[in-house]
C-alpha cells in the first residue's frame, strides 16, 4: 500500500512539477530563457539537506546501465530527485517513452527518477540553471559510474561544510610543459586541480554563473562555452575554471568506497555483457586516449587565452573517513586482523 501511494505521488509530481509526462516527452518552450532570474527559485527557499542528481544520458546502448545507476542514486535518503538529462536528438521517441516510464517506476523505492529530453546536444546543457531544482546542492554525474551509497552520502556531507567548493571523486590536473611552454592536461600523484563530471557536487548557483556569466563577462563566458561546443569536450574543465576563479581555491577530492567506472579506458577486464555500454565514452580506448588528452590540453590553453589568466588552483590529498585501528591476532600461526575468521 505504501509503495502504491508513493507511485501515485510520483506520477503527480512528474506531470505537475517537472517538464515531463509519461504519456510523452516534452521540453520547455523554445523561447524560454534559463538565465531569467525571475523564473528561477528564490535562493533562500532551496534545501541544503538534500541533493538533486543530474545524470547525463546519450547512448541507447547504455540504457540498462543508466537505469541501474539512477536507481542506486534514488535509494539514498539524501537525494531529493534524480533527473536524466537526455542529450541525443536521434534517439527514437518510443525508446525514450519506454525509458521514462521505467525510470518513473523506480520512485516506488526511493526518490523520483525523471527523464528530461534536452533541447540541445551541447555538453553545456548539463550545466543550465533549472527552475525545477529545489536544492542548493547538485550532483552532476555520468551514466557509466556506479558509486556506493555510503560514498555518495559522505561526499555530500563534505560539500555541506564546503558549499563554495567543488567536490569530486575523480581528480585530474593541469600542468605546464616547460619545453613547449604550454598548458597541458595531466595527472599528478600528489596534487590535482580538476574534478571530473563523472561525479561532481556543486552549489546550484554555479550553474547560473557557468551558463549566464557575471557582470561584464557575459561575452567571455559565451566564447568559453563556444570552445566546449567546438571541441565537444571539456565542459567539466570549464566548470573547474569558473569555480576556481570565483573561490580562489581548488576543488576537494573525496576518497570513495566502492566505485565502478565502466567508462574508464583501462577498464578492459571483466566487462562481460557491459562491453557495448563501456565503449561509447569520449575517452574509451577505441576513440584514442592520447587524442582525448591532447584535446583536453587544447581546451585548457584556449580557456586560459580567453580569460587571460590561469584560475585553476592545486589541492593536495583527499578527504577520507576516519580509519579505526585494527588489532592483529595470531590465528593458526598467521598474524591477521582479530575479527577475521580463519577456516580450519
Amino acid at each position: 500500500m505504501e509503495a502504491q501511494k508513493r507511485l501515485i505521488f510520483s506520477l503527480l509530481y512528474l506531470t505537475t512539477l517537472l517538464p515531463f509526462s509519461i504519456l510523452g516527452l516534452r521540453t520547455l518552450p523554445p523561447d524560454s530563457n534559463p538565465c531569467n532570474l525571475k523564473t528561477l527559485p528564490d535562493p533562500h527557499s532551496l534545501r541544503s539537506d538534500q541533493l538533486t542528481v543530474l545524470i547525463n544520458g546519450y547512448s541507447d546502448s547504455r540504457i540498462s546501465l543508466l537505469t541501474t545507476i539512477a536507481g542506486s542514486y534514488a535509494a539514498s535518503p539524501l537525494v531529493a530527485s534524480v533527473v536524466v538529462l537526455w542529450g541525443n536528438p536521434l534517439t527514437p521517441i518510443e525508446t525514450l517513452n519506454s525509458l521514462s516510464l521505467n525510470l518513473s517506476l523506480l520512485y516506488s523505492s526511493g526518490a523520483p527518477v525523471i527523464l528530461y529530453r534536452q533541447q540541445s546536444n551541447s555538453l553545456n546543457s548539463r550545466f543550465l540553471p533549472r527552475r525545477w531544482i529545489k536544492t542548493r546542492g547538485v550532483l552532476i554525474c555520468d551514466d557509466d559510474v556506479e558509486v556506493d551509497r555510503k560514498s555518495i552520502e559522505f561526499s555530500f556531507r563534505i560539500w555541506q561544510v564546503n558549499q563554495d567548493r567543488l567536490i569530486g571523486l575523480f581528480g585530474r590536473s593541469h600542468g605546464l610543459d616547460l619545453k613547449r611552454k604550454e598548458w597541458i592536461y595531466t595527472v599528478h600523484q600528489d596534487k590535482y586541480s580538476i574534478v571530473l563530471t563523472k561525479f561532481m557536487i556543486l552549489n546550484v548557483e554555479y550553474l547560473y554563473l557557468y551558463s549566464c556569466g557575471s557582470d561584464g563577462l557575459e561575452k567571455k563566458f559565451m566564447e568559453l562555452r563556444g570552445i566546449v561546443d567546438n571541441m565537444h569536450n571539456c565542459e567539466d574543465i570549464l566548470m573547474n575554471f569558473v569555480i576556481s576563479d570565483v573561490v580562489g581555491r581548488g576543488p576537494i577530492l573525496v576518497g570513495a568506497g566502492r566505485v565502478r567506472d565502466w567508462g574508464d579506458a583501462r577498464n578492459e577486464v571483466g566487462i562481460g555483457k557491459r562491453e557495448k555500454e563501456v565503449n561509447v565514452g569520449l575517452s574509451s580506448i577505441k576513440r584514442g586516449l592520447g587524442e582525448h588528452r591532447k584535446k583536453r590540453g587544447e581546451c585548457i590553453r584556449e580557456f586560459h587565452r580567453v580569460l587571460g589568466r590561469m584560475p585553476l588552483r592545486y589541492s593536495y590529498g583527499k578527504v577520507v573517513k576516519s580509519v579505526s585501528e585494527q588489532g592483529l591476532c595470531d590465528k593458526n600461526g598467521k598474524l591477521v586482523p582479530c575479527d577475521q575468521q580463519i577456516l580450519e
